[in-house]
């Protein structure tokens, strides 16, 4: 049901994974769907080709989130194709997993650039060119709340954006936009599958009492919600997305 006719959405990190989930949804449900993209080109302009089949609109853009520069082009190219942005979907990230004794810098510094400068980055252009009315999701997780070893700097990055989270949707005041955080649990993604055993991805699967891992529409059903005249009176909240794991 095309209930979003002539909005538009940005989706970071939406080549694959959770990010392709929701700009499918997005556009399903539609939206204009910018596809952004840091490196993987390919997988982007196939998601894209696959969106347009179906009968939606979508592009790709890339661009590194942690480049401020280069996150105002894709606002930019999405003004100048779209006319606006109504939306922006912050879920590019990356998660590098270590005790916070052994993490080195470059474990650090990559994953402030990326979970938390580039989600600064693109809040702030969204802040000023955002239509009325818009809405921002940005992305957390339940680790914040579970607080599980080796997460340590991964956590702290998500922790920090449910901090701009709540502090923007209060700065937006008067527009009537909504800014609110998804914090998803364990999900059937590459980002989570990668270097985990099986017995290990079982019993975090049985965390829950759904006792199964998420699946990317199951986040991006979320997303959504939040992006639909039906989130409309959801503002500055963050909603755990992860079977009642915590």
């Amino acid at each position: 049901m095309n209930t979003q006719h002539n909005r538009t959405a940005i989706v970071t990190g939406a080549s694959r994974g959770i990010g392709a989930a929701i700009a499918r949804r997005l556009a399903s449900d539609g939206f204009a769907v910018i596809v952004n993209y840091a490196g993987s080109a390919g997988a982007a302009e196939k998601l894209v080709h696959e969106i347009e089949t179906a009968g939606g609109r979508a592009i790709t853009a890339q661009a590194d989130v942690s480049d401020a520069d280069a996150v105002a082009r894709m606002f930019n190219a999405a003004e100048a194709i779209f006319g606006g942005v109504d939306v922006l979907v912050n879920n590019a990230g990356i998660m590098k997993l270590a005790p916070i004794g052994d993490s080195d810098d470059a474990l650090f510094d990559s994953q402030i650039a990326i979970n938390l400068k580039g989600t600064f980055n693109a809040l702030r252009e969204a802040a000023r060119r955002l239509r009325d009315g818009g809405r921002i999701v940005n992305f957390s997780t339940s680790i914040v709340g579970l607080r599980l070893e080796n997460y340590g700097v991964y956590a702290a990055t998500k922790a920090a954006v449910e901090t701009l989270t709540a502090i923007l949707s209060k700065e937006l005041r008067g527009r009537s936009i909504t800014v609110n955080a998804v914090a998803p649990g364990p999900t059937a993604t590459a980002l989570f599958l990668d270097g985990k055993s099986p017995e290990l991805i079982e019993r975090m699967a049985k965390m829950n009492p759904l006792e199964r891992l998420g699946m990317p529409e199951d986040i991006a059903a979320a997303v959504a919600f939040l992006a639909s005249p039906d989130g409309g009176w959801i503002n500055g909240q963050v909603l755990r997305a992860n079977g009642g794991m915590i």
